[in-house]
């Protein structure tokens, strides 16, 4: 099997002699160059065609967001970013990256001697070999413009939900981050059902990921606490190895339960808990992600009645989550992106605005 070539970006001589060595530790993974910044990068990939990059993002000159999205619109190759900074701000950079078309983010490993560093290191050679095999293409300039889907009709094919909807619940993992952006920038202001998302990232990284998605939402982003009573038209996003879901009451429950298919949060926890509580009056969102969380409980909330959407195999980074719950079936709808929001604010008819609001005796 031929080895696959790989570029690391990296301006801490210290921190790109530690990657070249995890890497090179792999017998599938060939570091064949190394560059200090963006400018470099592009320099070389003038002369060479790597299978996957490797980019730090805070560098002098050219930073890796700015070289992610020149690579993305002249030499496209999937890129990997690999960070240290947990600064909110400048996390919120990182994940510029990943809109710019990076494919996925892993935190730098620590080093040698750490009691992290196998973990760290398998996870970040695992990314770049799976990552080495996602299909990407030429990304030309664009801006996006919060809400600019609001005012999108549904599909011809969307039938008027009899069922007043209660929560929306979306689980993701790799290549996530993106594509909630995408369906949260969609939403109207005044979407009056709330959000719960579980996102799986390396640890540190959701205070960055929620400003960042909140610079172009229409809707409210912010990390789920227990015992909140959820508000209409808000999202909460899942903590640090903490499972998301609702407890007896409809109120956030934050549980330190085992971990499911190796994760906490799990999605699949998420899917089980808002079935458990709503059952046909949730929204269950299955996205782009390894594996196959949230599969099995997706076809839970659909055989309850629930509507459900899993993305696109062509939009997908991964197709592994997704792609589970259409073979079980478990799919009402199989949508692009782009095209959820649209089915989200359908779905959502104003008489359930109002149920949320009516007084409960």
């Amino acid at each position: 099997m031929n080895k696959l070539n790989v570029l690391v970006v990296e301006d801490s001589p210290v921190a790109q002699l530690l990657l070249v060595h995890i890497l090179n530790s792999d017998p599938r993974l060939h570091v064949f160059g190394t560059a200090n910044n963006g400018e470099e990068a592009l320099e070389f990939l003038k002369r060479n065609k790597p299978d996957v990059i490797v980019m730090d993002i805070h560098m002098p000159g050219m930073d890796g967001y700015e070289a992610t999205r020149k690579i993305m619109e002249t030499h496209p190759v999937p890129i990997v970013v690999c960070s240290a900074s947990l600064n909110p701000a400048e996390v919120a950079t990182t994940f510029r990256a990943l809109e710019a078309g990076a494919v996925a983010l892993v935190a730098k490993p620590v080093g040698l001697g750490h009691e992290e560093y196998e973990n760290m290191a398998g996870k970040l050679v695992e990314t770049v070999k799976l990552m080495s095999e996602v299909r990407v293409v030429k990304r030309w300039p664009r801006s996006r413009t919060p809400g600019a889907l609001a005012a999108v009709s549904p599909p011809p094919e969307l039938k008027p939900s009899e069922v007043v909807i209660k929560v929306i619940a979306i689980g993701t993992s790799t290549g996530g981050p993106p594509v909630l952006q995408t369906i949260l920038a969609g939403l109207p202001r005044d979407f009056p059902i709330p959000v719960l998302i579980v996102q799986h990232i390396a640890a540190g990284f959701l205070p960055g990921l929620i400003e960042w998605l909140n610079q172009t939402s229409g809707v409210p982003i912010r990390l789920a606490v227990h015992g909140e009573a959820l508000l209409p038209g808000c999202a909460y996003v899942a903590p640090d190895g903490h499972h998301l879901g609702l407890d007896g009451f409809g109120k956030i429950g934050l549980s330190k339960q085992e971990p499911e298919n190796g994760l906490r949060p799990s999605v699949s926890y998420l899917f089980r808990s808002v079935a458990a509580v709503h059952g046909k009056g949730a929204v269950g969102v299955l996205l782009t992600g390894m594996g196959r969380d949230g599969a099995e409980e997706l076809k839970l909330l659909n055989e309850m009645g629930a509507v459900t959407i899993a993305q696109d195999a062509e939009s997908s980074v991964v197709h592994g989550m997704p792609g589970e719950a259409i073979r079980l079936g478990a799919a009402t709808y199989v949508l692009a992106p782009d095209k959820i929001p649209a089915v989200l604010a359908g779905l959502v008819a104003k008489k359930s605005a109002d149920a949320l609001a009516a007084p409960r005796f």
